[in-house]
């Protein structure tokens, strides 16, 4: 009989308690598991399988985070954001399939260390934004949740700049998420990314996300703001380095 090797199933055990922790990250400060568990992913699978891995698991995250927070999430803003934002999402994710593994990696790295001043730059500006501006940020992060995948600390600033916080931020952010991400896997599915080990792997992850963000939800009211900021700065340089990394 032949004998089945452990370590596969080893390393997706350890991905599911780092996901169970990226999890309540997530479920507390509204981002983070895609930047703890992309550079992971993309070191063990490559860019070509992280990505699509990473985008079914965070479709379980949002999932979790909108059933905590399902009667206060605003639909009018969400869809707003979503309506443009799904096709530039599907956009963004053909363009990722077109170009190379190695320019995926230092883009996303890149992009990761440059949205450090930029979310800061855009929370300090006070900008107040309507329905249009809504849909008009949606395409610009949707595109780019379709390339890069992790966009939250740039749809943070869009979403608290309508005036949400809280519970309201967290489970609308998340609903207009979910969206994004199902328009990402079509196109996945249909360039025939979405491989029985890819939706598996997506799958334990995606369940450790879940159960995460379910218990994050009683964290969220005891965190300070200036703890909060320090935690997305922490997770976006942890990210780039992570990226930086996997190129060698």
């Amino acid at each position: 009989m032949a004998q089945v090797d452990p370590k596969p199933m080893i390393a997706l055990l350890l991905l599911f308690f780092l996901a169970f922790g990226a999890g309540v990250l997530s479920g507390v400060v509204g981002t983070g598991s895609s930047l703890i568990m992309l550079p992971v992913l993309v070191t063990l699978y490559g860019p070509r399988i992280a990505v699509p891995v990473m985008a079914i698991a965070s479709l379980f995250g949002n999932i979790g985070r909108v059933i905590a927070w399902w009667h206060e999430i605003c639909w009018r803003p969400v869809f707003a954001y979503s309506l443009a934002g799904v096709p530039a999402a599907v956009l963004g994710a053909h363009t990722l399939l077109t170009i190379t593994p190695a320019t995926v990696d230092v883009f996303l790295a890149a992009f990761f260390l440059a949205m450090i001043p930029l979310r800061r730059l855009i929370r300090r500006s006070n900008i107040h934004l309507n329905i249009w501006h809504m849909g008009f940020a949606g395409a610009i992060v949707g595109f780019l949740t379709g390339f890069v995948l992790s966009t939250g600390p740039l749809s943070m600033p869009v979403f608290t700049g309508y005036g949400m916080s809280g519970g309201a931020f967290l489970g609308s952010e998340a609903a207009s998420a979910i969206l994004l991400y199902a328009g990402k896997l079509v196109t996945f599915g249909v360039s025939g990314v979405l491989a029985p080990s890819v939706i598996t792997r997506g799958l334990a992850i995606g369940i450790a996300l879940f159960a995460g963000s379910m218990i994050a939800k009683r964290l969220v009211q005891r965190l300070q703001m200036h703890t909060f900021e320090l935690l997305i700065d922490a997770v976006l340089v942890a990210g780039a380095a992570g990226m930086l990394l996997a190129l060698n």
